[in-house]
């Protein structure tokens, strides 16, 4: 904290260490993002039997992948005989069964330990207790969530709670029907900063008027430096020339059918804490989750979604998309600067917030209390 007293404009930041200390961060990994619930994949990229993905959750691999009853089941990516990585590809398709490439130790797509060298001769190993240890799973928005926890905190005290928070009930993102979209476009990003120096860049827009001149041009408001965020279902109004929400401001795609009128001409958006930002525009949802690897360094993964029709018909989405991606550089850019002073003498205690970006403060006071 600053040794000196804020006037009462300004109240401080977190300190520079919490963005560069490995030891803090393994913290975080541990008490956040192996705690709560965590948003690992679309359940689309997994459409067949035996489809697989690994995705990092904390300092943990983790595996999912769609059984033969059509659910998608989540393990620690590990195996149970001597710990080898049971899958070191990104993604695939498991034709029969997960076999470790150490000794062979044969797991289905249930977790189910069903084949071994010499297990027939060891009758006393059960199958099920020795399987893949199972991760907690819940399927919303089209999204596999997963939980880590031994005892998972439940989904509508935290992740629907942020929806409730931020929109005022669920049935206000209900209404994009964001399930039945389809992946139009998927960006990654590898951005060498750290993950809540991106969770307070998407909050405010403090920033917006100077580094997003595309995007203020589109939500001219957000030029004023208040975020869409900053009030409780607050949509940020297109400008009155803007016809889409595009690169130029040209007519976008099918608007989804499912939304209201008060939704029609403006951008919404939600931070689903630890590691989700929503944004929803008329005719396309972009959704963002991140995966934090190391202090300084959190990738990106951010996909723009459809009606699945307009995906299907191979409409050019290059301006539908562009918008976006641009704001992202942009902001990924920023993030980038600031990483490297967080380590400055300068930044030790920290900086200030002004009162555009207040609440970010209660941001930090949930990463306090959840390390505490």
């Amino acid at each position: 904290m600053p040794s000196t007293i804020l006037p009462e404009s300004l109240i401080s930041t977190l300190p520079g260490h919490t963005y560069t200390d490995p030891a803090y961060f393994a913290r975080e990994q541990e008490r956040i993002f192996e705690a709560m619930w965590f948003c690992a994949a679309r359940a689309t990229d997994m459409p067949k039997t035996g489809s697989f993905k690994t995705v990092q959750v904390g300092s943990e691999s983790v595996l999912l992948t769609r059984s033969r009853h059509g659910n998608i089941n989540a393990f620690f990516n590990i195996c149970r005989h001597r710990g080898a990585t049971l899958c070191t590809e990104p993604e695939g398709e498991a034709k029969r069964a997960f076999q470790c490439p150490y000794h062979a130790w044969t797991y289905d797509f249930e977790g189910k330990l069903i084949a071994a060298p010499n297990l027939t001769k060891m009758p006393d190993v059960d199958r099920v207790e020795y399987g893949l240890r199972k991760i907690a799973v819940r399927e919303w928005l089209g999204y596999v969530w997963v939980c880590l926890a031994d005892t998972p905190p439940t989904f509508e005290d935290t992740v629907l709670k942020e929806v409730v928070d931020r929109l005022g009930e669920v049935a206000n993102l209900d209404h994009y029907e964001v399930d039945t979209l389809a992946v139009g476009r998927r960006i990654v990003y590898d951005v060498k900063a750290n993950w809540k120096l991106i969770i307070e860049n998407f909050m405010e827009c403090y920033h917006c008027a100077t580094i997003h001149p595309e995007l203020t041009e589109v939500l001219p408001e957000f030029a004023d430096g208040y975020a869409a965020q900053y009030y409780v279902n607050h949509g940020a109004d297109f400008g009155p020339e803007i016809k889409g929400f595009t690169i130029d401001g040209s007519v976008g795609l099918d608007v989804l059918p499912g939304i209201d009128e008060d939704q029609d001409r403006k951008y919404y958006a939600i931070t689903v804490k630890p590691q989700v930002f929503i944004n929803m525009v008329p005719d396309h949802i972009i959704f963002h989750r991140m995966y934090p690897i190391a202090a300084d360094r959190t990738i990106v993964e951010c996909d723009w979604l459809y009606l699945p029709s307009v995906v299907a018909s191979g409409k050019d989405l290059t301006k539908s998309v562009e918008l976006f991606d641009r704001v992202n550089r942009q902001d990924f850019d920023a993030c980038e600067r600031c990483q490297p002073a967080m380590s400055s003498r300068m930044y030790k205690d920290g900086g200030v917030l002004v009162p555009n970006e207040h609440h970010i403060g209660a941001f930090h006071d949930w990463v306090t209390e959840a390390l505490a």
